[in-house]
């Protein structure tokens, strides 16, 4: 029987980047910050890798969509098992948000903490009303 070779992708500073964004610099398994210069640099604070989401011995892809930032503890432990076991080790479930998604998030909160102050502020008029977004939408923003 023919043994299988799994080829080891290497990562350009761009790939690096895209990869590191996916989760706004967090590990994808424990949530911890990672920092962007130490990427594969044993032993210092906030070292990582790029790990297989699915890995590449069961069949997970070298693409960019199997692709997430783990820490360099994380990413050994994890080893060949599935992302989900490897979470719930931490207490995690899902995937870091981007900065991007974290941004919608932020905005989508203050714009229905807004809504809601403005429509139990018109119990008071229009003055209530005005006062009750901007109540609203800084209760929002902050929750």
């Amino acid at each position: 029987m023919k043994e299988q070779t799994i080829r080891r992708p290497k990562f350009d500073d761009a790939a690096k980047l895209k990869v590191y964004n996916k989760t706004d610099g967090c590990c994808h398994l424990c949530h911890k910050k990672i920092a962007k210069k130490n990427y594969s640099v044993i032993g210092t604070r906030g070292a990582w890798e790029i790990d297989h989401s699915k890995p590449a011995s069961k069949g997970g892809s070298n693409h960019m969509n199997n692709y997430q930032p783990a820490c360099i503890p994380c990413n050994r432990k994890k080893g060949n098992s599935s992302t989900q076991s490897a979470r719930r080790t931490h207490g995690v479930t899902a995937l870091p948000k981007s900065k991007q998604q974290k941004t919608e998030l932020r905005k989508r909160k203050l714009l229905g903490g807004a809504g809601t102050g403005a429509v139990v502020g018109m119990r008071f008029g229009p003055i209530g009303a005005i006062v009750g977004a901007v109540a609203g939408a800084l209760i929002g923003s902050n929750s």
